[in-house]
Protein backbone atom coordinates (compact mmCIF):
# COMPACT_ATOMS: atom_id res chain seq x y z
CA UNK A 1 0.00 0.00 0.00
CA UNK A 2 1.11 3.49 -0.81
CA UNK A 3 2.79 5.48 2.19
CA UNK A 4 0.02 8.27 1.83
CA UNK A 5 -2.85 6.19 1.82
CA UNK A 6 -2.03 4.15 4.89
CA UNK A 7 -2.93 7.16 7.14
CA UNK A 8 -6.39 7.84 5.01
CA UNK A 9 -7.15 3.66 5.66
CA UNK A 10 -6.31 4.17 9.30
CA UNK A 11 -7.98 7.30 9.76
CA UNK A 12 -11.33 5.77 8.30
CA UNK A 13 -11.46 3.11 10.38
CA UNK A 14 -11.53 5.85 13.14
CA UNK A 15 -13.96 7.38 12.06
CA UNK A 16 -17.20 5.65 13.06
CA UNK A 17 -18.62 6.22 16.16
CA UNK A 18 -15.49 9.22 17.10
CA UNK A 19 -15.76 9.21 20.85
CA UNK A 20 -16.80 12.95 21.91
CA UNK A 21 -13.85 14.28 23.84
CA UNK A 22 -13.46 16.99 26.46
CA UNK A 23 -10.75 19.61 24.38
CA UNK A 24 -10.20 21.49 27.30
CA UNK A 25 -6.71 22.14 29.63
CA UNK A 26 -6.39 20.38 33.00
CA UNK A 27 -4.91 21.42 36.24
CA UNK A 28 -3.23 18.77 38.29
CA UNK A 29 -6.76 17.91 40.06
CA UNK A 30 -8.72 17.51 36.91
CA UNK A 31 -6.02 15.53 35.13
CA UNK A 32 -6.50 13.17 38.00
CA UNK A 33 -10.12 13.23 38.01
CA UNK A 34 -9.95 12.50 33.88
CA UNK A 35 -7.86 9.35 34.49
CA UNK A 36 -10.12 7.89 37.14
CA UNK A 37 -13.00 8.58 35.13
CA UNK A 38 -11.75 6.76 32.01
CA UNK A 39 -10.66 3.88 34.61
CA UNK A 40 -14.12 3.57 35.88
CA UNK A 41 -15.86 3.96 32.23
CA UNK A 42 -13.33 0.99 30.90
CA UNK A 43 -12.35 -1.16 34.56
CA UNK A 44 -11.20 -4.41 32.79
CA UNK A 45 -9.44 -2.88 30.13
CA UNK A 46 -7.69 -0.40 32.11
CA UNK A 47 -5.45 0.20 35.26
CA UNK A 48 -4.43 3.53 37.40
CA UNK A 49 -0.85 3.13 38.74
CA UNK A 50 1.81 5.99 40.42
CA UNK A 51 5.41 5.48 39.28
CA UNK A 52 6.26 8.33 42.31
CA UNK A 53 6.02 11.89 43.23
CA UNK A 54 7.03 15.27 41.96
CA UNK A 55 9.24 17.69 43.87
CA UNK A 56 5.93 18.80 45.29
CA UNK A 57 4.68 15.77 46.40
CA UNK A 58 2.25 15.77 43.36
CA UNK A 59 1.75 11.97 42.14
CA UNK A 60 3.67 10.90 38.69
CA UNK A 61 -0.31 8.80 37.32
CA UNK A 62 0.51 6.28 34.28
CA UNK A 63 -3.04 4.69 32.90
CA UNK A 64 -2.38 1.25 31.84
CA UNK A 65 -4.96 -0.44 28.63
CA UNK A 66 -4.04 -3.96 28.24
CA UNK A 67 -7.03 -7.49 28.12
CA UNK A 68 -5.17 -8.00 31.38
CA UNK A 69 -4.62 -5.11 33.41
CA UNK A 70 -1.06 -5.43 35.67
CA UNK A 71 0.18 -8.23 34.01
CA UNK A 72 2.95 -8.99 31.77
CA UNK A 73 1.73 -11.28 29.19
CA UNK A 74 3.94 -13.28 27.51
CA UNK A 75 4.78 -12.38 24.19
CA UNK A 76 2.88 -9.12 24.40
CA UNK A 77 4.73 -5.77 23.98
CA UNK A 78 4.82 -3.23 26.41
CA UNK A 79 4.67 0.11 24.67
CA UNK A 80 4.61 3.44 26.61
CA UNK A 81 3.85 7.79 25.55
CA UNK A 82 5.34 10.34 28.47
CA UNK A 83 3.89 13.79 27.84
CA UNK A 84 4.56 17.54 29.32
CA UNK A 85 8.16 16.71 30.43
CA UNK A 86 8.00 20.01 30.13
CA UNK A 87 6.09 21.54 32.23
CA UNK A 88 5.12 24.14 29.71
CA UNK A 89 4.77 22.45 26.91
CA UNK A 90 0.77 21.35 27.51
CA UNK A 91 -0.42 19.80 24.12
CA UNK A 92 1.11 16.60 24.18
CA UNK A 93 -0.57 16.49 28.02
CA UNK A 94 -4.03 17.06 26.41
CA UNK A 95 -3.74 14.57 23.28
CA UNK A 96 -2.50 11.95 25.78
CA UNK A 97 -5.90 12.75 27.73
CA UNK A 98 -7.85 12.90 24.83
CA UNK A 99 -5.64 9.29 23.70
CA UNK A 100 -7.18 7.96 26.64
CA UNK A 101 -10.85 8.59 26.41
CA UNK A 102 -10.90 7.49 22.85
CA UNK A 103 -9.24 4.38 23.12
CA UNK A 104 -11.79 3.60 26.10
CA UNK A 105 -14.86 4.82 24.26
CA UNK A 106 -13.42 3.24 20.79
CA UNK A 107 -12.81 0.21 22.77
CA UNK A 108 -16.83 0.03 24.58
CA UNK A 109 -18.16 0.61 20.57
CA UNK A 110 -16.25 -2.66 19.24
CA UNK A 111 -13.52 -0.55 17.43
CA UNK A 112 -12.09 -3.57 15.65
CA UNK A 113 -8.51 -1.96 15.36
CA UNK A 114 -8.64 -0.54 18.92
CA UNK A 115 -9.48 -3.36 20.58
CA UNK A 116 -7.07 -5.94 18.51
CA UNK A 117 -4.71 -3.40 19.61
CA UNK A 118 -5.70 -3.01 23.49
CA UNK A 119 -5.83 -6.83 23.88
CA UNK A 120 -2.02 -7.64 21.86
CA UNK A 121 -0.42 -4.71 23.88
CA UNK A 122 0.31 -3.66 27.05
CA UNK A 123 0.33 0.29 26.36
CA UNK A 124 1.10 2.74 29.31
CA UNK A 125 -0.16 6.66 29.08
CA UNK A 126 1.66 8.95 31.77
CA UNK A 127 -0.09 11.91 30.84
CA UNK A 128 2.63 14.23 32.69
CA UNK A 129 6.23 13.89 33.99
CA UNK A 130 6.70 17.21 35.35
CA UNK A 131 2.79 18.55 37.29
CA UNK A 132 5.02 21.09 39.27
CA UNK A 133 6.14 22.88 36.14
CA UNK A 134 3.02 22.26 34.49
CA UNK A 135 1.11 23.95 37.81
CA UNK A 136 3.90 27.10 37.03
CA UNK A 137 3.00 27.01 33.58
CA UNK A 138 -1.03 27.24 33.81
CA UNK A 139 -1.16 30.41 36.01
CA UNK A 140 0.33 32.03 33.70
CA UNK A 141 -1.98 30.94 31.14
CA UNK A 142 -1.60 30.50 27.20
CA UNK A 143 -1.82 34.63 26.64
CA UNK A 144 0.94 35.57 28.23
CA UNK A 145 3.03 32.39 29.34
CA UNK A 146 7.05 32.86 28.53
CA UNK A 147 9.63 30.72 26.82
CA UNK A 148 10.87 29.31 29.66
CA UNK A 149 8.41 29.84 32.27
CA UNK A 150 7.23 26.32 33.95
CA UNK A 151 9.70 24.67 31.76
CA UNK A 152 11.66 23.14 34.55
CA UNK A 153 10.74 21.27 37.85
CA UNK A 154 10.05 22.88 41.09
CA UNK A 155 13.78 22.74 41.98
CA UNK A 156 14.42 24.50 38.53
CA UNK A 157 16.15 21.54 36.88
CA UNK A 158 15.63 20.61 32.80
CA UNK A 159 14.14 17.36 33.17
CA UNK A 160 15.45 16.62 29.50
CA UNK A 161 18.61 17.06 31.01
CA UNK A 162 19.05 15.45 34.42
CA UNK A 163 19.52 11.55 32.82
CA UNK A 164 22.66 9.65 33.89
CA UNK A 165 25.34 10.81 30.41
CA UNK A 166 25.53 7.24 29.17
CA UNK A 167 26.35 8.35 25.44
CA UNK A 168 29.84 9.54 26.43
CA UNK A 169 30.36 6.23 27.94
CA UNK A 170 28.77 4.41 25.39
CA UNK A 171 31.14 6.32 23.14
CA UNK A 172 34.12 4.63 25.09
CA UNK A 173 33.17 1.66 25.39
CA UNK A 174 32.20 1.48 21.43
CA UNK A 175 36.33 2.33 20.76
CA UNK A 176 37.32 -0.52 22.88
CA UNK A 177 34.63 -3.12 21.62
CA UNK A 178 32.69 -3.22 24.87
CA UNK A 179 29.10 -3.56 25.88
CA UNK A 180 26.48 -1.79 23.02
CA UNK A 181 23.48 -2.01 25.07
CA UNK A 182 22.49 -1.51 28.84
CA UNK A 183 25.40 0.47 29.62
CA UNK A 184 26.03 0.80 33.22
CA UNK A 185 24.73 3.60 35.36
CA UNK A 186 27.14 5.84 37.25
CA UNK A 187 27.33 4.63 40.80
CA UNK A 188 26.49 8.30 42.17
CA UNK A 189 23.29 8.34 39.71
CA UNK A 190 20.36 8.64 42.30
CA UNK A 191 22.24 11.71 44.00
CA UNK A 192 22.47 13.83 40.85
CA UNK A 193 18.92 13.14 39.53
CA UNK A 194 15.43 14.76 40.14
CA UNK A 195 12.72 12.98 41.87
CA UNK A 196 10.77 12.40 38.66
CA UNK A 197 13.59 11.34 36.61
CA UNK A 198 14.52 8.57 39.16
CA UNK A 199 10.75 7.53 38.90
CA UNK A 200 10.69 7.54 35.53
CA UNK A 201 14.24 5.24 35.87
CA UNK A 202 12.65 3.13 38.32
CA UNK A 203 9.77 2.57 35.97
CA UNK A 204 11.71 2.15 33.12
CA UNK A 205 13.60 -0.73 34.88
CA UNK A 206 11.18 -2.17 36.02
CA UNK A 207 8.84 -2.96 32.65
CA UNK A 208 10.48 -4.44 29.43
CA UNK A 209 9.28 -1.44 27.23
CA UNK A 210 9.63 -2.20 23.54
CA UNK A 211 8.92 1.24 21.79
CA UNK A 212 7.73 4.83 23.43
CA UNK A 213 7.32 8.45 22.51
CA UNK A 214 7.38 11.42 24.75
CA UNK A 215 5.88 14.66 24.22
CA UNK A 216 7.42 18.09 23.74
CA UNK A 217 6.33 21.32 22.20
CA UNK A 218 8.02 24.04 20.45
CA UNK A 219 8.33 23.04 17.33
CA UNK A 220 6.49 20.30 14.52
CA UNK A 221 8.86 17.35 14.09
CA UNK A 222 10.01 13.42 14.80
CA UNK A 223 13.27 13.27 16.48
CA UNK A 224 15.09 9.96 16.79
CA UNK A 225 18.52 9.39 18.35
CA UNK A 226 21.33 10.03 19.16
CA UNK A 227 20.57 13.25 20.57
CA UNK A 228 24.17 13.70 21.88
CA UNK A 229 26.94 14.24 19.05
CA UNK A 230 30.06 12.44 19.91
CA UNK A 231 32.30 15.58 19.37
CA UNK A 232 30.60 18.34 21.92
CA UNK A 233 32.86 20.92 21.02
CA UNK A 234 30.56 22.03 17.97
CA UNK A 235 27.19 24.14 20.15
CA UNK A 236 25.96 26.11 17.66
CA UNK A 237 22.05 25.54 17.98
CA UNK A 238 22.12 24.51 13.78
CA UNK A 239 25.16 22.97 13.68
CA UNK A 240 24.85 19.56 11.87
CA UNK A 241 26.17 16.70 13.04
CA UNK A 242 24.14 13.58 12.23
CA UNK A 243 24.67 11.05 14.66
CA UNK A 244 22.82 7.91 14.00
CA UNK A 245 22.77 4.88 16.43
CA UNK A 246 23.12 1.16 14.68
CA UNK A 247 19.24 1.12 14.20
CA UNK A 248 19.52 4.27 12.13
CA UNK A 249 16.89 3.13 9.41
CA UNK A 250 14.65 1.43 12.21
CA UNK A 251 14.36 4.96 13.68
CA UNK A 252 13.55 6.93 10.61
CA UNK A 253 11.01 4.60 9.75
CA UNK A 254 9.70 5.05 13.09
CA UNK A 255 9.76 8.71 12.47
CA UNK A 256 8.14 8.84 9.31
CA UNK A 257 5.69 6.48 10.95
CA UNK A 258 4.04 9.47 12.86
CA UNK A 259 4.98 12.31 10.79
CA UNK A 260 3.03 10.68 7.28
CA UNK A 261 -0.25 9.75 10.00
CA UNK A 262 0.28 13.72 11.10
CA UNK A 263 -1.87 16.22 9.16
CA UNK A 264 1.05 18.32 8.58
CA UNK A 265 3.93 17.48 10.17
CA UNK A 266 5.46 15.44 7.27
CA UNK A 267 5.26 18.24 5.10
CA UNK A 268 8.60 19.55 6.38
CA UNK A 269 8.14 23.46 6.51
CA UNK A 270 6.62 24.52 10.03
CA UNK A 271 7.26 26.78 12.99
CA UNK A 272 9.94 28.49 10.30
CA UNK A 273 12.58 25.44 10.04
CA UNK A 274 12.22 23.04 7.63
CA UNK A 275 12.37 19.16 8.11
CA UNK A 276 12.40 16.46 5.23
CA UNK A 277 9.85 14.28 5.74
CA UNK A 278 9.22 15.90 9.15
CA UNK A 279 11.97 13.90 10.99
CA UNK A 280 15.33 14.56 12.20
CA UNK A 281 18.01 12.95 14.26
CA UNK A 282 18.13 14.81 17.31
CA UNK A 283 21.90 15.94 17.47
CA UNK A 284 21.75 16.34 13.40
CA UNK A 285 19.18 19.21 14.51
CA UNK A 286 21.59 20.27 17.86
CA UNK A 287 22.93 18.17 20.31
CA UNK A 288 21.31 17.50 23.67
CA UNK A 289 22.88 16.03 26.71
CA UNK A 290 21.52 14.08 29.38
CA UNK A 291 17.90 13.05 27.05
CA UNK A 292 15.47 10.57 27.92
CA UNK A 293 15.11 9.23 24.60
CA UNK A 294 19.16 8.12 24.49
CA UNK A 295 19.10 7.22 27.73
CA UNK A 296 16.36 4.72 26.87
CA UNK A 297 17.74 3.34 23.72
CA UNK A 298 21.26 2.90 25.42
CA UNK A 299 19.83 2.06 29.18
CA UNK A 300 17.23 -0.26 28.49
CA UNK A 301 15.37 -2.50 25.01
CA UNK A 302 13.07 0.30 24.85
CA UNK A 303 13.52 2.82 21.43
CA UNK A 304 12.36 6.15 21.86
CA UNK A 305 11.65 9.09 19.65
CA UNK A 306 10.54 12.72 20.85
CA UNK A 307 7.64 14.49 19.05
CA UNK A 308 7.90 18.42 18.95
CA UNK A 309 3.89 18.79 18.30
CA UNK A 310 3.36 22.21 18.36
CA UNK A 311 4.90 25.98 17.43
CA UNK A 312 2.93 27.11 20.11
CA UNK A 313 3.89 25.31 23.41
CA UNK A 314 0.79 26.08 25.37
CA UNK A 315 -1.84 26.41 23.03
CA UNK A 316 -5.43 28.11 23.66
CA UNK A 317 -8.35 25.58 24.20
CA UNK A 318 -10.08 26.33 20.74
CA UNK A 319 -7.04 25.20 19.01
CA UNK A 320 -7.21 21.96 21.08
CA UNK A 321 -10.00 20.34 18.96
CA UNK A 322 -8.15 20.71 15.95
CA UNK A 323 -4.31 19.49 17.38
CA UNK A 324 -6.49 16.43 18.52
CA UNK A 325 -7.59 15.71 15.02
CA UNK A 326 -3.58 15.85 13.33
CA UNK A 327 -2.26 13.86 15.23
CA UNK A 328 -5.21 10.99 16.42
CA UNK A 329 -4.17 8.23 13.96
CA UNK A 330 -0.29 9.06 14.25
CA UNK A 331 -1.23 8.26 18.19
CA UNK A 332 -2.52 4.93 17.14
CA UNK A 333 -0.21 4.17 14.20
CA UNK A 334 3.11 4.98 16.61
CA UNK A 335 1.50 2.13 18.78
CA UNK A 336 1.03 -0.58 16.34
CA UNK A 337 5.02 0.00 15.32
CA UNK A 338 5.47 -2.11 18.18
CA UNK A 339 4.37 -4.98 16.42
CA UNK A 340 7.22 -5.21 13.95
CA UNK A 341 10.39 -7.38 13.69
CA UNK A 342 10.97 -10.20 16.02
CA UNK A 343 9.97 -11.61 19.05
CA UNK A 344 9.90 -15.19 21.08
CA UNK A 345 10.91 -16.86 23.71
CA UNK A 346 14.39 -18.03 25.23
CA UNK A 347 14.03 -21.08 27.51
CA UNK A 348 16.41 -23.66 29.04
CA UNK A 349 15.73 -27.31 27.93
CA UNK A 350 13.15 -27.90 30.33
CA UNK A 351 11.32 -24.99 29.12
CA UNK A 352 11.97 -22.31 32.11
CA UNK A 353 12.02 -18.96 30.70
CA UNK A 354 15.90 -17.18 30.87
CA UNK A 355 15.93 -13.65 31.74
CA UNK A 356 18.43 -11.34 31.14
CA UNK A 357 19.53 -13.49 27.35
CA UNK A 358 21.21 -11.59 24.93
CA UNK A 359 19.64 -10.76 21.48
CA UNK A 360 22.55 -9.88 19.26
CA UNK A 361 21.34 -9.14 15.18
CA UNK A 362 24.64 -9.22 12.69
CA UNK A 363 25.62 -6.44 10.91
CA UNK A 364 23.57 -4.36 14.02
CA UNK A 365 25.95 -3.18 17.05
CA UNK A 366 22.72 -2.78 19.06
CA UNK A 367 21.66 -5.74 21.06
CA UNK A 368 18.85 -6.41 23.29
CA UNK A 369 17.86 -8.72 26.30
CA UNK A 370 15.32 -11.02 27.17
CA UNK A 371 12.72 -10.11 30.08
CA UNK A 372 12.05 -11.62 33.31
CA UNK A 373 9.57 -14.54 31.61
CA UNK A 374 12.26 -15.08 28.99
CA UNK A 375 10.24 -13.70 26.63
CA UNK A 376 12.34 -10.75 24.17
CA UNK A 377 11.22 -8.65 21.36
CA UNK A 378 13.44 -7.20 18.48
CA UNK A 379 12.12 -4.60 16.24
CA UNK A 380 13.69 -4.94 12.77
CA UNK A 381 12.62 -3.33 9.11
CA UNK A 382 11.63 -6.46 7.04
CA UNK A 383 14.89 -8.08 5.97
CA UNK A 384 16.58 -11.36 5.98
CA UNK A 385 18.38 -11.55 9.55
CA UNK A 386 21.51 -13.78 11.82
CA UNK A 387 19.98 -13.70 15.21
CA UNK A 388 21.93 -14.86 17.89
CA UNK A 389 20.39 -16.05 21.78
CA UNK A 390 22.96 -16.30 24.59
CA UNK A 391 22.74 -16.39 27.98
CA UNK A 392 25.73 -17.09 30.70
CA UNK A 393 25.98 -20.95 32.09
CA UNK A 394 24.09 -21.82 28.06
CA UNK A 395 25.16 -22.80 24.96
CA UNK A 396 24.73 -19.89 22.37
CA UNK A 397 22.36 -20.10 19.62
CA UNK A 398 22.26 -18.67 16.37
CA UNK A 399 19.27 -18.74 13.35
CA UNK A 400 18.55 -16.71 10.34
CA UNK A 401 14.82 -15.43 9.88
CA UNK A 402 13.36 -13.19 7.70
CA UNK A 403 10.80 -10.80 8.89
CA UNK A 404 8.25 -9.08 6.41
CA UNK A 405 5.92 -6.18 6.74
CA UNK A 406 3.30 -7.00 8.57
CA UNK A 407 3.16 -9.37 11.87
CA UNK A 408 6.52 -10.04 13.91
CA UNK A 409 8.25 -13.03 13.03
CA UNK A 410 8.09 -15.85 15.62
CA UNK A 411 11.71 -17.00 16.76
CA UNK A 412 12.54 -19.11 19.78
CA UNK A 413 15.53 -19.85 21.29
CA UNK A 414 15.62 -22.93 23.30
CA UNK A 415 19.23 -23.22 24.89
CA UNK A 416 21.44 -26.00 26.37
CA UNK A 417 23.38 -25.96 29.03
CA UNK A 418 27.68 -25.17 28.35
CA UNK A 419 29.77 -28.16 29.75
CA UNK A 420 31.21 -27.56 32.86
CA UNK A 421 35.32 -27.40 32.39
CA UNK A 422 37.81 -27.40 34.57
CA UNK A 423 39.25 -23.55 35.76
CA UNK A 424 42.57 -24.10 34.20
CA UNK A 425 40.61 -25.09 30.51
CA UNK A 426 38.21 -22.26 30.60
CA UNK A 427 38.61 -19.21 28.44
CA UNK A 428 37.63 -15.55 29.19
CA UNK A 429 35.04 -14.49 27.81
CA UNK A 430 32.41 -11.36 27.40
CA UNK A 431 32.83 -7.62 27.47
CA UNK A 432 31.05 -6.35 30.24
CA UNK A 433 32.99 -3.32 31.62
CA UNK A 434 33.35 -2.63 35.12
CA UNK A 435 31.52 0.57 36.44
CA UNK A 436 34.54 2.34 37.13
CA UNK A 437 36.42 1.29 35.00
CA UNK A 438 34.63 2.70 32.54
CA UNK A 439 33.65 5.81 33.94
CA UNK A 440 37.52 6.86 34.77
CA UNK A 441 38.30 7.08 31.31
CA UNK A 442 35.58 9.30 30.23
CA UNK A 443 35.50 13.27 31.41
CA UNK A 444 31.88 14.37 30.43
CA UNK A 445 31.81 17.59 28.91
CA UNK A 446 29.32 20.59 29.45
CA UNK A 447 25.72 20.67 28.15
CA UNK A 448 24.78 23.20 25.69
CA UNK A 449 21.95 25.79 27.29
CA UNK A 450 18.48 27.38 25.97
CA UNK A 451 17.56 24.58 23.87
CA UNK A 452 13.74 23.15 23.25
CA UNK A 453 13.93 19.42 23.68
Amino acid sequence: MARWLRPLVGALLLLEGAAALSFLHHRYEELVQALFRVQSQCPYVTRIYSIGRSVEGRHLYVLEFSDYPGIHEPLEPEFKYVGNMHGNEVLGRELLLQLSEFLCEEYRRGNERITRLIHDTRIHIMPSMNPDGYEVAAKQGPDSNGYLTGRNNANGVDLNRNFPDLNTLMYYSREISGPNHHIPLPDNWKSQVEPETLAVIQWISSYNFVLSANLHGGAVVANYPYDKSQDQRFRSHRRTVNTPTPDDKLFQKLAKTYSYAHSWMHRGWNCGDYFADGITNGASWYSLSKGMQDFNYLYTNCFEITLELSCNKFPPEEDLERQWMANREALVAFIEEVHQGIKGMVSDENNNGIPGAVISVQGISHDITSGDMGDYFRLLLPGTYTVTASAEGYQPLTVTTTVGPAAPSLVHFQLKQEVVRKPAERKASGTRMNNKALQKKVVPRATRRGTQR
